[in-house]
């Protein structure tokens, strides 16, 4: 007794090892348990049927529907392996797509046959893909089985609806129901208040869907061929029965669904000679379970191959020695670096459709068509559309070459500081604006102070709380770690803070970022602001300052369509910004949207609009994100 209570207590912690929690073990077991009931029913029905009706059923296959039921077994796991590289394409494992699929086939083709398929699966994947953690494995395992569970559901609901003869049309109904409300949330709400779902996108799900479809017909198509000529069963009157008596086997996690299936199957097919269904079974489970198993298990033994060294991920200094100063952005954590130097280097940002690059290029030695051609790569990889948000002319052009839609989408406010001339005609509206501000007493502190940061924090809580909230994605937001490594202009009044802006400082170029002041300050405050660091620029020696974009919603030379497009970004039309810039008599220079095709523009504009007035809370300082990292790397849902 105590020696199976101690084997026991050291089989729940293997358990526990691999990931499992106690509620894990517990389902396990219960599993294990059903399945042992199962069985023992099913031996009890088959106690009526004679083993030389079912072995003469059996051998009355005939080879050429062998070799079709092993032919749609190929195509089933080739399914299974494409599966295996979707679920981690989505978490953005790095693994290359081969060795995951072969993984994949492995695990499946092992754990299927042997059961326990979330610990044997885990296992086996960590086995075969040695540069991820056990931990790591298992997540993934569960991701593809749930996953996978979802897509039979919704394939066995559509089966039952289509076909007239299929029973349970009301479960179908509501299970089709709830699978298109899960859908819709994947494609519109990736957060829901303070929590941010990790859903797969829509390209993902109709992946998965599509792969589900292949692998089950495939299955039930070798099912189909291994069944003796005495039974006369169109595929048709199969398929519904098939596809229920699978899902009732993999819920009942015993080893091949056995008991379940056979129950299931036999109960929905009452018309069928049971001796010569068995014997489809046995020829099924012979082709569909045991040779996979057997090359899967060889595949284990041999284990995987070398993996091809990856190459260098492009780090934050990339973007400060980008002659674009925007590219510091990557400091705010939100987006990050993609491509290498040799190609083409991206700062860009994921949506849950899109991969959006900002800007322009950091680098492009070979041209900017091989710059593009590096994101369109790097977007197919993670099933998301490529996507130039506010690039220049030339870029813009070198993607409408390659098939891209050009928008123009905002104009780029540039001043020289050393051609730049305060006492222009261009530039009286702005005297006038400067000489009230000095009028009122305001003052422009000195960059090199220590900044007052409990009366910035005032003054930025004091705008968000008055302009809705911060705007987000290509646009700064106010952190103290983020302003702090900024070029940082300070107004006061009466020796009291009460506006700031910052600027991204490169070594040829200053760009306006964060404009934040508290309500009711004297007229012309951010224009002296603004003033003084272009004067800076120009004693620095900076050949160039940018006051950033204006949507082009805000000048009046545009086509009512360009109006509409550019409204989906900004809050208001965007000309009271356009009246303040223009007062510094700056260059105007046009920025595109550049996006694949014209029926992806409306899910990117609603993917950015969604992206710049509703951000997510700014990620965590690498300190306290390493942790969470860890375990949440593949969750589907993490933490706020």
């Amino acid at each position: 007794m105590g020696l199976g209570v101690r084997a026991l207590s050291s089989f729940h912690k293997s358990l526990a090892g691999i990931g499992l929690t106690s509620r894990q073990v517990l389902r396990i077991a219960v599993s294990l348990a059903l399945g042992g009931a199962l069985v023992w029913l099913l031996l009890d029905r088959l106690s009526a049927i004679e083993p030389a009706e079912v072995s003469l059923a059996f051998s009355s296959i005939a080879p050429l529907n062998w070799a079709a039921a092993l032919a749609a077994t190929a195509i089933s796991f080739w399914a299974v392996g494409q599966y295996d590289a979707v679920i981690h394409s989505h978490f953005m494992t790095g693994q290359p797509a081969p060795r995951t699929r072969l993984a994949g086939i492995c695990a499946i083709a092992v754990s299927q046959m042997i059961g326990l398929g979330v610990v044997v699966g885990a296992i086996l994947r960590w086995r075969m893909l040695p540069e991820t953690s056990l931990a790591q494995a298992t997540k993934l395992t569960a991701a593809v089985a749930l996953s996978f569970l979802a897509a039979w559901a919704m394939v066995t609901a559509l089966v039952l609806l289509v076909l007239p003869q299929a029973p349970f049309k009301g479960p179908a109904t509501a299970t089709i129901m709830v699978g298109l409300g899960l859908t819709l949330l994947s494609l519109c709400a990736p957060r829901i208040g303070i929590w941010r779902f990790r859903w797969p996108n829509g390209f993902t799900l109709s992946r998965l869907l599509a792969l589900c479809v292949i692998d089950t017909l495939a299955a039930a198509s070798a099912f189909h061929a291994l069944c003796p000529p005495e039974i006369l069963l169109s595929f048709a009157l199969l398929l519904p029965a098939f596809l229920l008596a699978l899902g009732a086997g993999l819920i009942s996690g015993t080893p091949g669904g056995i008991g379940a299936f056979e129950m299931t199957l036999l109960g929905l097919l009452p018309g069928q000679p049971e001796p010569d269904l068995l014997a489809a079974v046995l020829a099924w489970r012979l082709v569909y379970f045991a040779v996979p198993a057997i090359l899967g298990a060889g595949l284990a033994i041999r284990g995987p191959r070398p993996m091809a060294a990856l190459a260098p991920q492009p780090s934050a200094a990339h973007a400060f020695a980008a002659r674009s100063a925007e590219m510091q952005l990557v400091r705010q954590g939100e987006h990050s670096l993609i491509g290498n130097s040799d190609q083409g280097l991206w700062l860009a940002a994921k949506t849950s459709h899109c991969l959006i690059a900002l800007f322009s290029t950091l680098a492009q030695p070979q041209g900017p068509a091989a710059a593009l051609k590096i994101l369109s790569s790097a977007a197919r990889a993670q099933d998301r559309l490529p996507v130039l948000y506010k690039a220049s002319t030339r870029l813009a052009v070198a993607a409408r070459r390659q098939g891209y839609l050009v928008l123009p989408l905002a104009r780029e406010a540039i001043i020289h500081p050393a051609a730049y001339e305060l006492g222009k005609s261009c530039r009286s509206g702005l005297r006038r604006k400067l000489r009230r501000a000095e009028a009122s007493g305001v003052r422009i502190l000195a960059p090199d102070l220590a900044p007052d940061w409990p009366a910035l924090d005032q003054i930025a809580s004091a705008w968000a709380t008055s302009h809705g909230g911060e705007r987000g994605f290509s646009m700064g937001r106010y952190d103290r770690r983020y302003v702090h490594g900024q070029r940082l202009f300070v107004a006061v009044l009466n020796d009291h803070p009460v506006a700031f802006v910052t600027f991204h400082d490169g070594p040829e170029e200053w760009v306006l970022d964060l404009m934040r002041h508290l309500p009711g300050l004297p007229d012309g405050t951010m224009h002296l602001l603004i003033q003084t660091a272009i004067s800076d620029a120009a004693s620095a020696g900076i050949d160039r300052l940018s006051l950033a974009a204006v949507p082009e919603t805000a000048f009046a030379d545009q086509p009512n369509r360009i109006r509409r497009l550019a409204t989906a970004f900004a809050s208001d039309n965007g000309a009271g910004l356009a009246r303040f810039k223009s007062t510094f008599a700056p260059h105007w220079e046009p920025r595109y949207l550049c996006l694949p095709h014209r029926a992806a523009l409306p899910l990117v504009l609603a993917e950015l609009a969604l992206a710049i007035h509703y951000p997510g809370p700014l990620p965590r300082p690498p300190a306290q994100r390493a942790y969470a990292d860890e375990h949440e790397e593949y969750a589907f849902a993490s933490a706020p």
